[in-house]
C-alpha cells in the first residue's frame, strides 16, 4: 500500500477547512483535528509519507473524502504512450501507469500525481495547461479519460 504524502494532508485540512470553517474561530471540525494529529506527527518524525494503512480511520476518512473531489487521472487525451513512448508526453505517466491505472487505490494514484507534478516535464504542465485546466472542469472535447 502506498503512503500518502504530507503535501496531500496538507490540502485535505485546508479543504476541510474551507468546507467546515471554526464557528468560533479557536476549534476545529472533526476532519481537520484528525488529519492535523497526522499532520503533527509527521511533522515531528520529519516524515514525508504516511502510511495509508496504520492511518486512524477517521483520518483516513477524511483524506479519502478531499481525494474523492480531485481529478482522478492526469489524462490530457494526448498519450505517447500509444505511439511507444516509455513516458507519456502528455500526462507524464510511465505506460505501466497508464495501464494501471483503472487498478490503482487512491493513495498509488495521489504518489503518480505527485511525481509527475514534481517533474513537471508533460505538456499538462505547460504547452497544454489550460486543457488540462479545462480538464480539471470536465470539458476536455472529444476526450475520454482512462
Amino acid at each position: 500500500m502506498a503512503g500518502i504524502h504530507i503535501t496531500d494532508i496538507e490540502a485535505a485540512i485546508n479543504w476541510w477547512r474551507e468546507r467546515s470553517p471554526s464557528t468560533d474561530g479557536i476549534t476545529a471540525c472533526a476532519q481537520v483535528c484528525a488529519l492535523a494529529e497526522v499532520y503533527g506527527l509527521m511533522a515531528y518524525q520529519r516524515a514525508k509519507l504516511a502510511d495509508e494503512a496504520s492511518m486512524p480511520a477517521q483520518a483516513h476518512q477524511a483524506w479519502l473524502d478531499w481525494y474523492a473531489q480531485t481529478p482522478d487521472t492526469p489524462c490530457i487525451a494526448i498519450c505517447s504512450t500509444a505511439q511507444g513512448d516509455a513516458l507519456c508526453k502528455g500526462c507524464g505517466r510511465t505506460e505501466q501507469e497508464v495501464q494501471d491505472w483503472p487498478q490503482l487505490g487512491p493513495a498509488d494514484k495521489r504518489a503518480v500525481w505527485h511525481r509527475i507534478t514534481m517533474e513537471a516535464t508533460a505538456w499538462r504542465f505547460n504547452r497544454y495547461a489550460e486543457r488540462a485546466r479545462a480538464g480539471l472542469n470536465g470539458t476536455v472535447s472529444g476526450a475520454t479519460q482512462p
